[in-house]
């Protein structure tokens, strides 16, 4: 099967340089976007029926296509990743940032085209050191490029990324607390309306995605959005990178097409329970439905997880035989 997220990860190894990136096809799909109007990015996002992979699971191209026109919501105009980790047993966008940050920054570039904003920033949790170093080396390889910076690759498109390191709340995973932090205020929700589309970070429109979702972009530019539902083995389109802790024998994350079994992920993949335990239930990261033995091989998907919501990692409940 196909691993558009997780393809260029080299376990144990450091991630490609911005030359092994792009010999590897990297910055196509900017260069592809970049000869596309922005409204067809949006478009192409919108088919390909790609959801918010943080958890809510909101569809990414309709919420940009919620984002008000620059002739009447002029510059300055704020695009986020989240990368504020913090769920219990959750660890994937770990393992994209610090595995292929080039990914990443390409897909913010492509991103904030597409919704035309010239500010980015990278909301990181604190203890990412890691992942901080190397998006910072990727970033300023950007920038040498011209990936980065003014009229990029001489579109007369603008874009600055800069990283902000989370001083380490949970509550930052809801995005207009992550946009209090940012503004240097409590991490507290803010009541809605005015939502952060219309009236974000200081007061201007702002788009919050989580890390997975933005790497999931230029393979869609690149490929399509038939070629991305075409991923999946339920309903839901692409594929997910699933993380699965607590006593099983081989914990890990792996990339694998939406509607998988929480079966499959257990047995064929985290190699079953450890010797002297069963499972007695899996739960699908914090505050969610959890799944008993009797249904894992229930689909995994945003209809399967409870009110919408998709799982960001497994903790597997055991019990001695």
């Amino acid at each position: 099967m196909e691993r558009p997220l997780t393809q260029n990860i080299r376990p144990g190894q450091e991630p490609l340089s911005l030359a092994e990136y792009e010999k590897a096809g990297g910055y196509r799909p900017l260069r592809k976007a970049l000869a596309m109007p922005p409204r067809d990015i949006v478009t192409m996002v919108k088919a390909s029926n790609l959801r918010g992979r943080g958890g809510a699971g909101f569809p990414t191209g309709m919420k940009w296509g919620l984002v008000p026109p620059v002739s009447s919501a002029p510059q300055p105009r704020y695009f986020i990743v989240n990368a504020d980790e913090m769920e219990p047993g959750a660890f994937k966008d770990r393992l994209l940032l610090e595995g292929d940050p080039n990914q990443l920054i390409e897909g913010i570039i492509v991103s904030a085209y597409a919704v035309q904003t010239e500010k980015a920033f990278i909301f990181l949790r604190r203890e990412y050191f890691l992942a901080e170093k190397r998006l910072n080396k990727a970033i300023a390889e950007a920038y040498e490029k011209n990936y980065l910076g003014a009229n990029i690759l001489g579109s007369g498109f603008n874009l600055d990324i800069r990283i902000h390191s989370s001083a380490g709340r949970y509550i930052c995973g809801e995005e207009t607390a992550l946009i209090n932090a940012l503004e240097g205020m409590r991490a507290v929700p803010r009541a809605k309306p005015p939502f952060p589309l219309v009236c974000g970070l200081w007061g201007r429109p702002t788009i919050v995605n989580n890390v997975e979702t933005v790497a999931n972009i230029p393979p869609i530019v690149n490929n399509g959005s038939e070629w991305f539902k075409s991923l999946s083995s339920g309903p839901d389109s692409g594929t997910k990178i699933y993380g699965v802790s607590g006593r099983v024998k081989r914990p890990g994350a792996w990339e694998l097409p939406m509607g998988t079994t929480i079966g499959e992920l257990i047995e064929d993949h985290a190699n079953g329970m450890q010797n002297g335990y069963a499972l007695r239930e899996s739960c699908p990261a914090e505050l969610r439905p959890t799944f008993s033995r009797e249904n894992i091989w229930t689909p995994h998907g945003f209809r399967f997880s409870g009110k919408g919501r998709q799982p960001d990692g497994h903790r597997d409940h055991d019990r001695s035989r």
